[in-house]
């Protein structure tokens, strides 16, 4: 498999974990958000819209996050990261799709560049911006865990889910936005639970081999 992504994107640090959970190892081929290298013809012949992450296998393309890690789910069924009764999956797909549907997409690149370019929002006011809506969000999360949580380390119990795959990339970009998460006592305990496992320490920006020096 190839896999197409930046360190710092959150689908791609989804996509990260969710190998590691499962071992699979891809060849790696870094795609640089800010210098535009998602914009050249080639990539775009990949993924038409311009954006990480985008794997390969074989003569399949597949793109956004959460379709890749359900057919990784599907065809490399162990560990089960969907895992429970119709019911159970349904509320792990629901949390996670708060993070990637609601609150990333607000907090995404090419928002926060229009922002700035278009609107002439300085650095301050699109800090501002991702504080909100990530704080909101993931303010819903820690409403959400409290409601379904049923004991154990991480967010629906004694092993990591799609859930947790994608709350730990959104607490890495709460705290690079100066998020205050002190009145989430959940959300903080579970991020902490996740980065003791070696699939999701290893996953972290900052250990990629693109990441900025």
């Amino acid at each position: 498999m190839i896999f197409h992504g930046y360190f710092r994107s959150s689908s791609a640090y989804r996509c990260r974990i969710a190998f590691n959970l499962k071992g699979i190892e891809v060849d790696f081929r870094p795609v640089h958000l800010r210098n535009g290298e998602q914009k050249s013809e080639a990539y775009r012949e990949l993924n038409p819209q311009g954006l990480v992450p985008a794997l390969e296998d074989g003569d399949t393309v597949l793109t956004q996050s959460l379709a890749i890690i359900e057919w990784l789910d599907e065809t490399h069924p162990e560990p089960k990261l969907l895992p429970g009764d119709a019911v159970q999956r349904a509320k792990i797909r629901a949390f996670s799709e708060v993070i990637a549907c609601e609150i990333h997409p607000l907090q995404n690149l090419r928002v926060l560049q229009y922002l700035k370019t278009e609107l002439g929002q300085d650095q301050a006011r699109a800090d501002a911006w991702c504080q909100r809506w990530i704080g909101d969000g993931l303010a819903a999360c820690e409403a959400l865990l409290a409601r379904e949580h049923r004991g154990g380390p991480y967010c629906f119990g004694e092993t990591p889910t799609l859930a947790d795959i994608c709350l730990v990339p959104q607490v890495f970009s709460a705290e690079r936005f100066g998020v205050d998460l002190t009145d989430m006592p959940r959300v903080r305990a579970i991020h902490e639970a996740c980065e003791a496992l070696p699939a999701f320490a290893d996953a972290h920006p900052s250990k990629q081999p693109d990441a900025d020096a």
